[in-house]
């Protein structure tokens, strides 16, 4: 017996059965039932997500030998006549004819197309459809000789086009968008997949670890063609039940161990353990512009987290450290830690020396400066922050403040004032040190940015009488202390 592909085997036969295109479903279904489907049709969005399948249901419904009864009502094929599943199968049919436009894209193959819709279907009842495949491929001569035929088709005559880069038809071709009805496919959420597969192992009597279908789900990226070509490749690659390790194997993917230990990593900033893990990662011959892309999608889950949602697609290794470090992050921290990411991520795609960019990068993330949390400020001096509800007292009268310059250490400046007395009396250097990452970040709200820039070069040190000394490190960026003083005073007086 010849084993047919999961793909192919489940592989939709009604419009209701496509998974997460709903408005597909609707509208085609919808033209068909009330006869009004159109000449020609533009099916984009990206590969794996069911164009293709909805052509060939459109070309099932309006040739099903039971259309408008029974299981065909309402715009559906029964699915289970001779002409469906003909048409399902891709068997050879006169009326549906499905073409490659990848390697038939000339103007000579548009020509021949042209010249064989001219004929009218094999019978009266049925429709004659073109599904052409990869449509972005079609050369603009190509498209031109199929323009007039798209303004004026024969009776009875539906073109169909697929692609996952409608932009290219729209630079190649754009004329011929507004002669058809365009159809956006989408990914496929993670969950919806995971449910897919699950009732695929039961009807194959599968047995599939959680885990590995999350691991499924997430390599095939939205695409449900691909997550069941997976699922098949997983299947070929041992015995007994699929698990995540096997999944892992068979598809060459990363160990979720490895992500969770580059968190642990990042957190507890070890950065001296960044080099033996990204060797570690060179000696197994991992693709380090995968491991990259996968600490993205980490961070962006650890990110959802912090903000109070819930990530899907994980399996439990990263629930669980994604759970346990999440209390110890920021947003503000994780949005610059993938900044950092995007901005070497293409540099980590095209080198030859990767191995650099990404111990770079892990190097940046255990080096960052955490953000320091106004309220966590407060306590740690001992004092509480203003109440949200009343505006701040106003600050005692401070002497003009006067940024010092090393050149001139031995005349300091008057010191800037803190704006509240200190219940401990004065400040000690540690308090103020504390404090100073929300002076700057007071400072940085102020759309102040050459302002912070020098403040955050500049040396702070605590003077007598709850006085806050500031020494700055050049002469430039004393004179932009002294231009503002004023800001600074504010920002201290606001924290």
């Amino acid at each position: 017996m010849t084993y047919q592909a999961l793909a192919r085997t489940y592989r939709p036969k009604r419009f209701a059965e496509l998974i997460g295109q709903d408005h597909v479903a609707a509208g085609l279904s919808g033209a068909v039932a009330r006869n009004r489907v159109a000449h020609a049709y533009l099916l984009a969005g990206p590969r794996g997500v069911g164009k293709t399948t909805a052509a060939r249901i459109l070309a099932m419904a309006l040739n099903c030998e039971r259309r408008g009864r029974g299981e065909a009502a309402g715009g559906e094929p029964c699915g289970a006549c001779d002409s469906c599943m003909r048409i399902w199968s891709g068997a050879a049919n006169l009326d549906v004819v499905e073409i490659d436009a990848a390697s038939n894209r000339g103007v000579d193959d548009a020509r021949a197309l042209r010249e064989r819709a001219a004929y009218a279907p094999s019978t009266e009842e049925r429709s004659k459809i073109y599904i052409v495949d990869e449509a972005h491929m079609l050369t603009r001569e190509a498209w031109n000789a199929l323009l007039k035929i798209l303004e004026e088709p024969p009776p009875r005559v539906v073109f169909v086009f697929a692609t996952p880069e409608p932009q290219k038809i729209a630079n190649t071709a754009a004329p011929v968008l507004s002669r058809m009805q365009r159809f956006d496919f989408r990914r496929i959420g993670p969950q919806a997949v995971v449910q897919r597969l699950h009732h695929v192992a039961e009807r194959e009597r599968i047995t599939v670890e959680e885990d590995a279908l999350a691991l499924i789900a997430r390599v095939a990226a939205g695409g449900l063609r691909d997550a069941l070509s997976l699922l098949d490749q997983a299947l070929a690659f041992g015995e007994g039940p699929v698990t995540a390790a096997r999944v892992r194997d068979a598809l060459g993917l990363i160990d979720d161990e490895v992500y969770a230990g580059a968190l642990d990593l990042v957190a507890e900033r070890r950065s001296a353990d960044v080099f033996p893990l990204v060797a570690r990662l060179v000696d197994a011959g991992t693709d380090l512009s995968e491991f990259v892309g996968g600490l993205g999608d980490v961070l962006r889950a650890l990110l959802l987290r912090v903000l109070g949602g819930e990530p899907e697609g994980l399996t439990e290794t990263l629930r669980t450290a994604i759970a346990r470090h999440a209390p110890g992050y920021r947003a503000g921290d994780l949005l610059r830690m993938l900044r950092l990411l995007a901005e070497g991520e293409e540099a980590i795609r095209r080198s030859p020396n990767a191995r650099l960019y990404v111990e770079t990068l892990l190097l940046q993330w255990t080096l960052l400066d955490r953000t320091v949390d106004l309220s966590d400020v407060m306590r740690a001096l001992g004092t509480s922050p203003p109440a949200r509800s009343a505006p701040p007292a106003p600050p005692p009268a401070a002497p003009p403040s006067r940024p010092q310059s090393p050149a001139r250490a031995a005349a300091p400046p008057p010191p800037v004032s803190m704006n509240q007395p200190r219940a401990a009396g004065e400040p000690t250097l540690e308090r103020v040190r504390a404090l100073w990452p929300a002076i700057l970040d007071a400072v940085g709200q102020q759309q102040q940015r050459m302002l912070r820039e020098a403040l955050g070069a500049a040396t702070p040190g605590a003077g007598t009488g709850g006085e806050l000394v500031v020494e700055a490190d050049s002469e430039d960026h004393r004179a932009g202390l002294e231009r503002g003083r004023g800001v600074v005073e504010s920002a201290v007086a606001g924290v």
